[in-house]
């Protein structure tokens, strides 16, 4: 019976406080001032109290229908770590067409001033508006009188013409999330697919309604003796379905290691146009399935037609070719023409802005414009290329057909046994090397006749990484040595890639910080702009702070500090994939000078792990000579991504990893 009490007692408040909780802005309540820390995650630095949004439609007069939203937000600030959560940042296109209006509203900040409410209201001075670029502009507010223990309250609305897809709703945050809210009034003229990502699922519940707008229309009629102009007003009915999603208690969504974009796997909705139906019209279908996602692209003005342009680049592509005849010295000269001529302008999408003929005059362009010449110029030099629609990383998997679930297009060459991947607008990529953004899962090449297959992406190939260390320690524990370390296709991309502004003497400072403030004597770069040969560093160094010297034994770890000394997997649980990007072979050769006058007393035990049906393999062999100590350790990951299933099998399998690369040698003097 006491235990009965209990349960009910736990339940009477979890109801008081649900009831007490109001989604209403301007309505803070002294309890939510007094909270210090969050009541589910305590170390949270913040928390959305609530959240709800509204996307509703509303006809206007030669427009036709227009999209609104509305959304409504309090935040708790509970650590100063959790000041930037009292600031928003909003996109919103200021292109040509369909332009965004957006504004904010109601922007106050609430703090508990000896047990009363104080409320500041954000100034002019507080609000920023910025053109990014001629696409896109953004709005920030930064509130005002921001303490911890704070309460934050704003909303912000925008309207636009473009009604093909709302704005994705996140229910999840990177802060635990008590009440998120989201009403989608949809008038029956428009169908939406949607999808809900996500490992918790939202309460829905859909209702019919009736709404209306009103069509004005004029006519000149004639009296008999003069023209007279006419106003009619005529109400239009029409059925709405209202969706409302409600998720609670949500909690904050972890970015870890490994992960290709978090936002695949936050609870979040995405929605974007099927079809419409207005009175006495047939259907237009925009993307109920891949073949009409794809036709739909390609009949584009800005898509297909631009493969079909050659006469800009002929004279130019003749001398390129001039004495190739096989496929892959065509695919490689072809890359390397394109790279040279056009720089890519950082902006992404599957269609052109200017066209590829002014791109290639201008010598710059976006992703769809270096691309899809590139397509162009293979089909030109007899190859079988097709363009191949892509998501990055950043713009999240494209889990079901829709246009917008693509941003992105790269080109691929069939041989017969399979594709060669090419992306020219990264100035390091190689064939079947694609920069990291694009390496994202599956694609969708479309072929000339409108049929389109499901590509993968993912790198097959290793990537390796190989470091050889012949050194030498002193009575004293000092090490002097070299180091030769050789990179190859996705691990030579990303290292060019860092590489591209910065400076050799910042690189070999941050080198030497990094490793134990060694000093490095000499250093060298080989194959830094030649893609296809591997690149390579040499360089000479010494370092103090290697070794440990007690009771007269040097005590050092052999890989010294260029392998990781920590599991990169810290969770204890995981219910995301872990995404490496590429399969990849990590090696270290260690060729360690015996000091004279000293003899091995201990030196780490050879092993040789396997991972989960040699998904992953991790040898260490330890040999000794009369003079030297020879170690190898290789660590080979064969699959780009491992399933959150073997997260903990493989949390395991780079502990020991971690543990034996960590071990040490011992030397004893004679």
């Amino acid at each position: 019976m006491k235990f009965k009490k209990i349960i009910l007692a736990i339940l009477l408040i979890v109801v008081a406080q649900t009831n007490a909780q109001n989604f209403e802005l301007g309505k803070v309540s002294i309890a939510e001032l007094q909270e210090k820390k969050h009541i589910t995650d305590s170390s949270a630095v913040a928390a959305v109290l609530f959240e709800k949004g509204k996307n509703s439609f509303e006809y206007s007069e030669g427009k036709g229908f227009v999209m609104n939203t509305e959304v409504k937000v309090r935040i708790k600030i509970y650590k100063k770590e959790g000041y930037d959560w009292a600031n928003k940042s909003l996109r919103y296109y200021i292109g040509s067409g369909a332009a965004e209006k957006l504004s904010f509203s109601d922007a106050v900040t609430y703090n508990l001033v000896n047990g009363k409410i104080e409320k500041t209201k954000l100034r002019s001075d507080g609000t920023f508006d910025e053109v990014l670029n001629k696409y896109w502009g953004q709005k920030k507010i930064i509130m005002p009188n921001v303490k911890e223990g704070s309460v934050i309250e704003y909303s912000y609305s925008y309207r636009t013409e473009s009604i093909s897809s709302p704005r994705d709703w996140y229910f999840q945050r990177i802060i635990p999330v008590n009440y998120s809210e989201y009403k989608m009034n949809v008038p029956e003229y428009f169908t939406y697919n949607t999808n809900l990502r996500g490992f918790y699922n939202p309460k829905i519940t859909v209702e019919k309604g009736m709404n209306a707008f009103t069509l004005t229309s004029k006519e000149r009629v004639s009296n008999g003796m003069a023209l007279k102009t006419v106003f009619s007003s005529d109400k239009v009915e029409y059925v709405e379905t209202r969706t409302t999603y409600v998720s609670e208690n949500l909690p904050a969504i972890n970015d870890e290691v490994f992960v290709n974009n978090v936002d695949n796997y936050t609870v979040s909705l995405v929605q974007e146009l099927a079809m419409t139906k207005y009175p006495n019209q047939p259907f237009k279908s925009y993307s109920t399935d891949w073949a009409s996602v794809v036709k739909t692209i390609y009949d584009y003005d800005d898509f297909g037609p631009e493969l079909n342009k050659t006469g800009y680049f002929e004279d130019d592509l003749k001398v390129v070719l001039a004495n190739l005849t096989k496929p892959e010295e065509k695919i490689d000269a072809i890359l390397k023409h394109i790279k040279s001529i056009v720089k890519w302008n950082d902006y992404y999408g599957y269609s052109c802005n200017d066209g590829v003929k002014k791109a290639y005059k201008d010598k710059a362009g976006n992703v769809a414009e270096i691309n899809l010449m590139l397509t162009a110029m293979l089909r030109y030099a007899g190859l079988n290329a097709n363009p191949v629609l892509v998501s990055t990383r950043s713009n999240g998997i494209a889990m079901f057909p829709n246009r917008t679930a693509f941003n992105y297009v790269i080109a691929a060459v069939e041989n017969g046994a399979g594709y060669t991947l090419l992306d020219a607008s990264d100035r390091n990529s190689e064939p079947d090397v694609l920069p990291s953004r694009a390496l994202n899962w599956f694609g969708r090449l479309i072929r000339k006749d409108g049929s389109s297959v499901e590509i993968d992406l993912m790198p097959s190939k290793l990537s390796n990484d190989i470091i050889t260390i012949m050194y030498a320690i002193d009575e004293k524990g000092v090490v002097t040595g070299k180091l030769r370390r050789q990179r190859d296709t996705h691990n030579a991309m990303l290292f060019r890639n860092s590489q591209k502004n910065l400076k050799e003497e910042a690189y070999i400072e941050k080198l030497e910080n990094d490793n134990n403030k060694i000093d490095i004597q000499s250093y060298t770069r080989t194959n830094e702009n030649d893609l296809n040969l591997p690149l390579i560093e040499s360089l000479s160094f010494t370092g103090s702070n290697f070794s440990e010297i007690i009771g007269g034994k040097i005590y050092i770890k052999p890989l010294l500090s260029f392998t990781g000394s920590q599991n990169p997997f810290k969770q204890e649980n995981r219910l995301y994939p872990i995404d490496f990007g590429f399969p990849f072979m990590d090696k270290y050769s260690v060729i360690i000078a015996i000091p004279e006058g000293y003899t091995v007393e201990r030196i780490p035990e050879s092993i040789n792990l396997v991972f989960e049906n040699e998904v992953a393999n991790f040898r260490y062999l330890t040999t000794i000579s009369e003079s030297t100590i020879q170690i190898m350790a290789i660590n080979q990951i064969n699959l780009p991504i491992v399933t959150s299933e073997n997260y903990p099998t493989l949390k395991e399998y780079f502990q020991k990893i971690v543990d034996k690369q960590n071990e040490k040698v011992v030397l004893r003097k004679i």
